[in-house]
Protein backbone atom coordinates (compact mmCIF):
# COMPACT_ATOMS: atom_id res chain seq x y z
CA UNK A 1 0.00 0.00 0.00
CA UNK A 2 2.87 2.51 0.78
CA UNK A 3 5.12 0.99 -1.63
CA UNK A 4 7.58 -0.52 0.04
CA UNK A 5 7.91 -3.61 -2.04
CA UNK A 6 6.35 -5.78 0.68
CA UNK A 7 3.71 -8.67 -1.24
CA UNK A 8 0.46 -8.04 0.50
CA UNK A 9 -0.63 -11.28 2.06
CA UNK A 10 -4.50 -12.83 1.28
CA UNK A 11 -6.91 -12.39 3.83
CA UNK A 12 -9.38 -14.86 4.23
CA UNK A 13 -13.06 -14.97 3.46
CA UNK A 14 -16.09 -15.59 5.27
CA UNK A 15 -19.39 -14.53 5.05
CA UNK A 16 -22.91 -15.98 4.83
CA UNK A 17 -25.54 -15.60 2.30
CA UNK A 18 -29.07 -16.92 1.85
CA UNK A 19 -28.74 -19.95 -0.38
CA UNK A 20 -31.53 -21.50 -3.00
CA UNK A 21 -31.28 -24.03 -5.47
CA UNK A 22 -30.52 -23.27 -8.99
CA UNK A 23 -34.10 -23.64 -10.17
CA UNK A 24 -35.00 -20.90 -8.39
CA UNK A 25 -32.09 -18.91 -10.30
CA UNK A 26 -34.25 -15.71 -12.67
CA UNK A 27 -33.79 -16.30 -16.18
CA UNK A 28 -33.44 -19.74 -18.23
CA UNK A 29 -33.22 -23.02 -16.85
CA UNK A 30 -29.14 -23.85 -16.56
CA UNK A 31 -28.58 -26.70 -16.29
CA UNK A 32 -24.83 -26.44 -16.50
CA UNK A 33 -24.94 -25.83 -12.76
CA UNK A 34 -26.86 -28.59 -11.62
CA UNK A 35 -24.04 -30.95 -13.45
CA UNK A 36 -21.43 -29.91 -11.60
CA UNK A 37 -19.79 -28.74 -8.27
CA UNK A 38 -19.71 -25.36 -8.42
CA UNK A 39 -22.12 -22.37 -7.04
CA UNK A 40 -23.05 -18.75 -8.69
CA UNK A 41 -22.41 -15.81 -6.13
CA UNK A 42 -23.12 -12.14 -6.03
CA UNK A 43 -20.97 -9.75 -7.78
CA UNK A 44 -20.01 -7.79 -4.57
CA UNK A 45 -18.52 -11.10 -3.46
CA UNK A 46 -15.54 -11.04 -6.30
CA UNK A 47 -14.98 -7.43 -5.74
CA UNK A 48 -15.02 -8.96 -2.37
CA UNK A 49 -12.59 -11.64 -3.05
CA UNK A 50 -10.30 -9.19 -5.24
CA UNK A 51 -9.45 -6.81 -2.60
CA UNK A 52 -8.57 -9.61 0.00
CA UNK A 53 -6.14 -11.48 -2.86
CA UNK A 54 -7.53 -14.54 -2.89
CA UNK A 55 -5.71 -17.53 -4.49
CA UNK A 56 -6.63 -18.80 -7.29
CA UNK A 57 -8.92 -21.14 -8.25
CA UNK A 58 -11.20 -19.90 -6.16
CA UNK A 59 -11.90 -22.70 -3.83
CA UNK A 60 -14.87 -22.33 -0.95
CA UNK A 61 -15.57 -24.44 2.20
CA UNK A 62 -19.73 -24.40 2.78
CA UNK A 63 -21.05 -24.87 6.27
CA UNK A 64 -24.63 -25.81 7.27
CA UNK A 65 -24.89 -23.86 11.21
CA UNK A 66 -27.85 -25.51 11.52
CA UNK A 67 -26.98 -29.08 11.12
CA UNK A 68 -23.11 -28.92 11.15
CA UNK A 69 -22.89 -30.34 7.29
CA UNK A 70 -19.57 -29.59 5.57
CA UNK A 71 -18.33 -29.38 2.02
CA UNK A 72 -16.18 -27.68 -0.73
CA UNK A 73 -17.01 -26.40 -4.06
CA UNK A 74 -15.57 -23.79 -6.68
CA UNK A 75 -17.37 -20.97 -8.15
CA UNK A 76 -18.57 -20.54 -11.55
CA UNK A 77 -20.18 -17.45 -12.14
CA UNK A 78 -21.01 -13.98 -10.17
CA UNK A 79 -24.45 -13.01 -11.22
CA UNK A 80 -26.84 -13.39 -8.49
CA UNK A 81 -28.95 -11.38 -6.56
CA UNK A 82 -27.04 -9.56 -3.56
CA UNK A 83 -27.45 -11.42 -0.80
CA UNK A 84 -28.46 -14.76 -2.58
CA UNK A 85 -26.22 -17.41 -3.82
CA UNK A 86 -27.46 -20.67 -6.38
CA UNK A 87 -26.12 -24.53 -5.37
CA UNK A 88 -26.51 -27.63 -7.54
CA UNK A 89 -29.64 -29.44 -5.72
CA UNK A 90 -27.14 -32.59 -4.83
CA UNK A 91 -24.74 -30.48 -3.08
CA UNK A 92 -28.02 -28.64 -0.83
CA UNK A 93 -28.91 -32.44 -0.04
CA UNK A 94 -25.35 -33.24 1.29
CA UNK A 95 -25.63 -30.12 3.23
CA UNK A 96 -29.61 -30.75 4.54
CA UNK A 97 -30.50 -27.45 3.69
CA UNK A 98 -33.61 -25.96 2.83
CA UNK A 99 -34.70 -23.19 0.26
CA UNK A 100 -33.91 -19.45 1.83
CA UNK A 101 -31.29 -21.11 4.69
CA UNK A 102 -28.59 -19.39 6.16
CA UNK A 103 -25.03 -20.99 4.59
CA UNK A 104 -21.52 -19.75 5.80
CA UNK A 105 -18.85 -19.72 3.06
CA UNK A 106 -15.40 -19.30 3.73
CA UNK A 107 -12.06 -19.29 1.25
CA UNK A 108 -10.18 -22.27 1.43
CA UNK A 109 -7.32 -24.11 0.00
CA UNK A 110 -7.05 -27.90 -0.46
CA UNK A 111 -4.22 -30.27 -1.75
CA UNK A 112 -4.34 -31.29 -5.59
CA UNK A 113 -5.72 -34.38 -5.75
CA UNK A 114 -3.72 -37.92 -6.19
CA UNK A 115 -6.75 -40.42 -5.21
CA UNK A 116 -10.42 -41.15 -5.02
CA UNK A 117 -12.61 -43.68 -4.35
CA UNK A 118 -16.25 -43.95 -5.02
CA UNK A 119 -19.61 -45.78 -4.92
CA UNK A 120 -22.84 -45.80 -6.94
CA UNK A 121 -25.91 -45.76 -4.87
CA UNK A 122 -27.56 -47.90 -7.44
CA UNK A 123 -26.50 -51.18 -9.87
CA UNK A 124 -27.82 -49.30 -12.42
CA UNK A 125 -24.53 -47.61 -12.97
CA UNK A 126 -23.05 -51.26 -14.20
CA UNK A 127 -25.13 -50.91 -17.08
CA UNK A 128 -22.46 -47.77 -18.47
CA UNK A 129 -19.90 -49.96 -20.59
CA UNK A 130 -16.97 -47.54 -19.94
CA UNK A 131 -17.49 -45.95 -16.17
CA UNK A 132 -14.09 -44.44 -15.30
CA UNK A 133 -14.61 -42.59 -18.75
CA UNK A 134 -17.56 -41.21 -17.96
CA UNK A 135 -16.59 -40.19 -14.28
CA UNK A 136 -13.45 -38.26 -15.94
CA UNK A 137 -15.60 -36.51 -18.31
CA UNK A 138 -18.73 -35.75 -15.74
CA UNK A 139 -15.83 -34.76 -12.80
CA UNK A 140 -14.49 -31.69 -15.46
CA UNK A 141 -17.34 -29.46 -14.35
CA UNK A 142 -15.78 -30.02 -10.48
CA UNK A 143 -13.41 -28.08 -8.57
CA UNK A 144 -13.13 -30.16 -5.87
CA UNK A 145 -14.24 -33.75 -3.81
CA UNK A 146 -15.16 -34.06 -0.39
CA UNK A 147 -14.96 -37.49 0.92
CA UNK A 148 -18.95 -38.50 2.46
CA UNK A 149 -20.37 -36.55 -0.24
CA UNK A 150 -23.02 -37.77 -2.66
CA UNK A 151 -22.02 -36.36 -6.11
CA UNK A 152 -24.75 -36.58 -8.95
CA UNK A 153 -23.57 -37.10 -12.41
CA UNK A 154 -25.51 -37.59 -15.89
CA UNK A 155 -25.32 -39.74 -18.57
CA UNK A 156 -27.83 -40.55 -21.52
CA UNK A 157 -30.04 -38.04 -19.90
CA UNK A 158 -30.07 -40.31 -16.58
CA UNK A 159 -28.81 -39.20 -13.12
CA UNK A 160 -26.56 -41.48 -11.14
CA UNK A 161 -25.25 -41.08 -8.14
CA UNK A 162 -21.98 -41.74 -6.56
CA UNK A 163 -20.64 -41.83 -2.48
CA UNK A 164 -17.10 -40.46 -2.36
CA UNK A 165 -15.88 -42.68 -0.01
CA UNK A 166 -12.09 -41.97 0.08
CA UNK A 167 -9.86 -39.01 -1.26
CA UNK A 168 -5.80 -38.57 -1.06
CA UNK A 169 -3.66 -36.91 0.48
CA UNK A 170 -6.71 -35.33 3.11
CA UNK A 171 -10.50 -35.54 3.13
CA UNK A 172 -11.33 -32.60 0.56
CA UNK A 173 -9.02 -32.33 -2.44
CA UNK A 174 -8.82 -29.95 -5.75
CA UNK A 175 -9.47 -31.72 -8.66
CA UNK A 176 -7.90 -29.10 -11.03
CA UNK A 177 -5.12 -30.15 -13.00
CA UNK A 178 -4.40 -33.22 -11.69
CA UNK A 179 -3.47 -36.70 -12.27
CA UNK A 180 -6.25 -38.52 -9.72
CA UNK A 181 -6.08 -42.58 -9.87
CA UNK A 182 -9.93 -43.63 -9.60
CA UNK A 183 -11.40 -47.10 -7.70
CA UNK A 184 -15.14 -48.30 -7.60
CA UNK A 185 -16.28 -50.04 -4.91
CA UNK A 186 -19.31 -52.27 -5.24
CA UNK A 187 -22.19 -50.72 -5.73
CA UNK A 188 -25.39 -50.62 -3.55
CA UNK A 189 -28.05 -53.68 -4.35
CA UNK A 190 -25.43 -55.57 -6.26
CA UNK A 191 -24.76 -59.35 -5.14
CA UNK A 192 -22.21 -61.23 -7.10
CA UNK A 193 -23.53 -64.33 -9.05
CA UNK A 194 -23.22 -67.92 -7.72
CA UNK A 195 -21.21 -69.99 -9.16
CA UNK A 196 -23.45 -73.35 -8.30
CA UNK A 197 -26.46 -71.41 -10.63
CA UNK A 198 -23.84 -70.44 -13.32
CA UNK A 199 -22.55 -74.28 -13.46
CA UNK A 200 -25.42 -75.96 -13.94
CA UNK A 201 -26.47 -73.63 -16.75
CA UNK A 202 -22.95 -74.28 -18.43
CA UNK A 203 -23.73 -78.21 -18.18
CA UNK A 204 -27.78 -77.76 -19.88
CA UNK A 205 -26.05 -76.50 -22.53
CA UNK A 206 -23.56 -78.63 -22.79
CA UNK A 207 -25.93 -81.57 -23.13
CA UNK A 208 -28.04 -80.46 -26.45
CA UNK A 209 -27.23 -81.45 -29.46
CA UNK A 210 -27.04 -78.94 -32.73
CA UNK A 211 -27.89 -81.92 -34.75
CA UNK A 212 -31.32 -81.86 -32.82
CA UNK A 213 -32.27 -78.96 -34.25
CA UNK A 214 -31.51 -78.88 -38.02
CA UNK A 215 -34.94 -79.13 -39.78
CA UNK A 216 -36.38 -82.01 -41.86
CA UNK A 217 -34.27 -83.05 -45.21
CA UNK A 218 -37.05 -82.46 -47.95
CA UNK A 219 -37.36 -83.86 -51.50
CA UNK A 220 -34.88 -87.01 -52.32
CA UNK A 221 -33.41 -88.58 -49.72
CA UNK A 222 -30.68 -91.49 -50.77
CA UNK A 223 -31.58 -95.01 -49.17
CA UNK A 224 -34.31 -94.02 -47.00
CA UNK A 225 -36.71 -96.67 -48.95
CA UNK A 226 -37.64 -99.77 -47.10
CA UNK A 227 -35.98 -102.90 -48.49
CA UNK A 228 -37.37 -105.58 -50.67
CA UNK A 229 -36.83 -109.22 -50.75
CA UNK A 230 -36.01 -111.12 -54.32
CA UNK A 231 -37.19 -114.23 -52.99
CA UNK A 232 -41.02 -112.74 -52.13
CA UNK A 233 -40.75 -113.48 -48.49
CA UNK A 234 -41.86 -110.55 -46.33
CA UNK A 235 -39.16 -108.97 -44.83
CA UNK A 236 -38.39 -108.45 -41.33
CA UNK A 237 -39.27 -105.14 -39.69
CA UNK A 238 -37.46 -104.46 -36.89
CA UNK A 239 -39.54 -101.21 -36.21
CA UNK A 240 -42.57 -99.83 -37.40
CA UNK A 241 -42.05 -96.10 -37.14
CA UNK A 242 -40.17 -94.38 -39.96
CA UNK A 243 -36.76 -93.26 -39.61
CA UNK A 244 -36.58 -89.01 -39.63
CA UNK A 245 -33.73 -88.32 -41.66
CA UNK A 246 -32.43 -84.69 -40.26
CA UNK A 247 -29.58 -82.87 -42.32
CA UNK A 248 -25.99 -83.19 -41.23
CA UNK A 249 -24.83 -80.52 -38.95
CA UNK A 250 -22.14 -78.24 -40.39
CA UNK A 251 -20.71 -75.65 -38.39
CA UNK A 252 -20.60 -72.22 -40.08
CA UNK A 253 -23.35 -73.32 -42.64
CA UNK A 254 -26.25 -71.07 -42.87
CA UNK A 255 -29.42 -72.57 -42.10
CA UNK A 256 -31.53 -70.94 -45.29
CA UNK A 257 -34.94 -72.30 -43.92
CA UNK A 258 -35.02 -69.90 -40.84
CA UNK A 259 -37.85 -67.79 -40.12
CA UNK A 260 -37.65 -64.40 -39.00
CA UNK A 261 -38.49 -63.94 -35.27
CA UNK A 262 -36.95 -66.94 -33.95
CA UNK A 263 -33.34 -67.13 -32.60
CA UNK A 264 -31.93 -70.69 -31.78
CA UNK A 265 -28.10 -70.43 -29.76
CA UNK A 266 -26.83 -73.46 -30.65
CA UNK A 267 -23.67 -75.19 -28.78
CA UNK A 268 -21.68 -78.26 -29.66
CA UNK A 269 -21.75 -81.18 -26.95
CA UNK A 270 -18.61 -82.02 -25.02
CA UNK A 271 -16.82 -84.71 -26.97
CA UNK A 272 -15.46 -87.59 -24.37
CA UNK A 273 -12.54 -88.78 -26.68
CA UNK A 274 -9.84 -88.43 -23.93
CA UNK A 275 -12.05 -90.53 -22.10
CA UNK A 276 -12.72 -93.39 -25.10
CA UNK A 277 -8.59 -92.99 -25.72
CA UNK A 278 -8.13 -94.01 -22.42
CA UNK A 279 -10.43 -96.87 -22.41
CA UNK A 280 -8.88 -98.21 -25.17
CA UNK A 281 -5.31 -98.20 -24.17
CA UNK A 282 -6.14 -100.14 -20.88
CA UNK A 283 -7.79 -102.78 -23.02
CA UNK A 284 -5.52 -103.08 -26.05
CA UNK A 285 -3.28 -105.90 -26.10
CA UNK A 286 -1.09 -106.37 -28.90
CA UNK A 287 -1.14 -110.01 -30.83
CA UNK A 288 -3.64 -111.02 -28.56
CA UNK A 289 -6.11 -112.21 -31.28
CA UNK A 290 -6.89 -115.95 -32.60
CA UNK A 291 -5.45 -116.60 -35.91
CA UNK A 292 -7.80 -118.35 -38.88
CA UNK A 293 -7.63 -119.94 -41.27
CA UNK A 294 -9.37 -119.28 -45.07
CA UNK A 295 -9.01 -122.94 -46.09
CA UNK A 296 -11.70 -124.95 -43.98
CA UNK A 297 -10.25 -128.27 -42.08
CA UNK A 298 -11.59 -131.75 -43.86
CA UNK A 299 -13.53 -133.10 -40.73
CA UNK A 300 -11.06 -136.80 -40.25
CA UNK A 301 -13.74 -139.80 -39.54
Amino acid sequence: MFGFGFLEMPRPFNTQYRCYSVSMLPGQARLDVEKGGKIIMPPSALDQLTRLNIVYPMLFKLTNPRAGQITHCGVLEFVADEGKIYLPYWMMQNLLLDEGDLLNIESASLPVATYSKFQAQSKDFLDISNQKAVLENALRNFACLTSGDVVAITYNEKVYELRVLETKPGNAVSIIECDMNVEFATPIGYSEPTSTVKKAQEENMDTLDPASFMPEVQGFIAFAGQGVRLDGKIRKVINDEPQIVKAVYQRGVPDLDYQIGNLRFIRAPKKDDEKDKEILESTFEAFSGAGQSLRQKKNIN
